[in-house]
């Protein structure tokens, strides 16, 4: 049958919010990749409000 031929390494993808990254082959063959997502938004400090 066919031969199983190792994939080339593909370098990170970044864009703005997220980065993906090629995982290791598993042993039938399979590469998967890794999404890794950043923050859309900054949480703020909760304050209490003032009393009437």
């Amino acid at each position: 049958m066919s031969e199983q031929k190792s994939r080339p390494k593909v370098p990170d993808g970044k864009t703005r919010y997220m980065t993906t990254r090629q995982k290791e082959a598993t042993e039938k063959g399979f590469v998967g990749y890794e999404v890794i997502w950043d923050s859309f938004q900054k949480e703020a400090e909760y304050t209490t409000p003032k009393k009437p």
